[in-house]
């Protein structure tokens, strides 16, 4: 295949792709269209230069880049490589952020916009939102199956809690200037508890930073919720990253707890104080 690198390199590559693409061995098989013995036998380094072909079905089916798994620049790339990411001072290599209460902030204000329109306290509203929030999140109940079970208890007909959401939602103050520097010096990545679609939403609409994520561990696609222990085992494989390498940065303290429990490290980020735990940040990654 050329001879880029051993192909002890090149598995490992190749199975860090699967991991955060989110797909089993069989899963990636189906996708690419290998058999499940030659991807086991690629994956650990069992097969001396496996084609160009295979590779570039695998980048495909991953959404990879097929020089990030090669390890060789784009044609006409002049550029140079980004440089090695850092190793921060107690030992972080990768950052996982919470989305809701860290990178962006909303709540309050779109439960009292419902409250007004169908005419019930924001109390009420919020609820009976948190009612199903965690069957919406970890992919039981369709987006739909929620927006109709909370129009039906608000008697608000054709409810739509995207709508108010997104109208709602905000970036936290000073979040993307840190989370750009946060990328270009370390790996980062999303672990958020989010109805199906929300994250996909939020980027497109410029309320996340547009940065390199190197993994996003969305609840509803892994139909696990924070603070249950499993999320936190797929997250830790798809950063590739010993435990105590891992930060998580989360409003809510009993993720930080699971995490914590998990070998990671944690910040709680409060939303009313951005810029003290924006400080904290800084300190915890300094290099």
């Amino acid at each position: 295949m050329g001879g880029a690198m051993d192909e002890k390199t090149l598995g490992k590559r190749l199975q860090l792709a699967r991991k955060r693409a989110g797909l089993t061995q069989q899963e990636l098989c189906q996708k690419a269209g290998l058999s499940y013995s030659t991807l086991a036998k690629i994956e650990r380094g069992a097969i001396r230069s496996p084609s160009v072909f295979t590779v570039a079905s695998i980048a495909a089916a991953t959404g990879t880049a097929i020089e990030d798994l090669l390890g060789t620049p784009a044609q006409n790339q002049a550029s140079p490589a980004p440089p090695a990411k850092k190793r921060s001072k107690t030992g972080v290599t990768f950052v996982y952020f919470d989305v809701n209460g860290t990178l962006v902030h909303f709540l309050h204000k779109a439960f009292s916009d419902v409250a007004r329109v169908c005419g019930q306290p924001a109390d009420l509203v919020e609820t009976v939102f948190w009612r199903y929030n965690d069957a919406a999140n970890s992919g039981q109940i369709t987006p739909e199956e929620f927006n109709a079970t909370l129009g039906k208890e608000l008697e608000l007909p054709d409810f739509d809690w995207q709508k108010y959401y997104m109208a709602n939602v905000e970036p936290t103050p000073g979040i993307g200037e840190f989370l750009q520097w946060a990328a270009e010096n370390y790996e980062v990545g999303i672990l958020s508890n989010n109805i199906p679609g929300y994250i996909h939403e939020l980027t497109t609409a410029g309320k996340i930073p547009r940065v390199a994520f190197s993994a996003i561990v969305d609840s509803s696609k892994v139909k696990l919720i924070k603070p249950d222990p499993k999320i936190y085992e797929i997250a830790q494989q798809m950063a590739a990253a010993e435990p105590r390498e891992i930060l998580l940065v989360d409003n809510e303290r009993a993720n930080l707890i699971a995490a914590d429990r998990a070998g990671w490290q944690t910040i709680q980020f409060d939303e009313l104080e951005p810029e003290a735990s924006l400080t904290r940040l800084r300190q915890t990654l300094e290099f």
